[in-house]
């Protein structure tokens, strides 16, 4: 299965980094700076052309397609092109996410970071990976000493707010906070000690799905914002290298307390 994922987003990555003017031309999904382009479209049918091909009778849940089901106990959570915005701008990074759950528990993630090429992989209960090297979370111990990295939505809504002042309040107190433009990066980031923590709402499942067993693998820790324990369908996330994962969640109580 890992085999196929691999493949899969070498595959899409091709298509992306060969994509031409056409295709990187851009149309709006549910608000005006929500993009999608050709280029997600082509990219996602490749992936799932891919994993049809060996894995026919598997549920697929796509960004730009949605989902198809069966009775399989097996799905594949794809985002094909994250960081849609990047991409359509020549600015890095954009990525290809795609994830393997059985019975709802993620087992097996691959992130294609690009341009660089860089491939991110874990498989549950054997470590994550960036290439051929074994990746691990950094081993800083307190938000001070720390360099974070948020999201924000496409709504500007009372949660989008929310995140101005966590955005305000941790950059007072951290190294800083960068706002990368893809949740895969962010997640990738985090889970190779290039960042210590990550936070965001309204994210969907595909933009979390490899993400987060990458962090996991890597000794890192996924939840909530509240602490509560993190599904896919959830629509905030806090990852971090577990050492700050409580201090974080302290600094953020006030202020997500209604948005619970």
């Amino acid at each position: 299965m890992l085999s196929v994922a691999k493949a899969a987003a070498r595959d899409a990555s091709e298509l992306i980094l060969h994509a031409n003017e056409i295709d990187r031309e851009t149309s709006h999904k549910s608000t005006m700076t929500d993009l999608v382009t050709q280029t997600d479209k082509k990219a996602e049918q490749v992936i799932k052309d891919d994993i049809l091909a060996k894995f026919p009778d598997h549920n697929i849940l796509a960004e730009e397609s949605g989902e198809t089901t069966s009775n399989s106990d097996f799905l594949w959570v794809i985002d094909p092109l994250d960081g849609t915005t990047n991409f359509v701008h020549g600015l890095s990074p954009y990525c290809v996410s795609i994830a393997l759950l059985k019975n709802d528990e993620p087992i097996l993630s691959v992130i294609s970071e690009l341009p660089s090429e860089n491939l991110f992989w874990s498989v549950k209960g054997q470590g994550a990976f960036c290439n051929r090297e074994k990746i691990s979370v950094s081993s800083i111990k307190s938000i001070h000493d720390s360099l974070l990295i948020t999201g924000f939505s496409y709504q500007h809504d009372s949660k989008w707010e929310t995140n101005m002042k966590l955005f305000k309040n941790f950059t007072k107190i951290s190294h800083g906070v960068r706002r990368i433009g893809s949740a895969a990066a962010d997640l990738c980031y985090v889970a190779s000690g290039k960042a210590d923590g990550f936070w965001e709402f309204g994210l969907y499942p595909w933009d979390s799905a490899a993400g987060i067993l990458l962090v996991e693998e890597a000794g890192g820790k996924v939840t909530r914002l509240d602490g509560k324990p993190y599904n896919i369908f959830d629509k905030q996330i806090l990852a971090t290298n577990n050492l700050i994962h409580d201090e974080m969640i302290d600094k953020m109580s006030s202020e997500i307390l209604s948005e619970r």
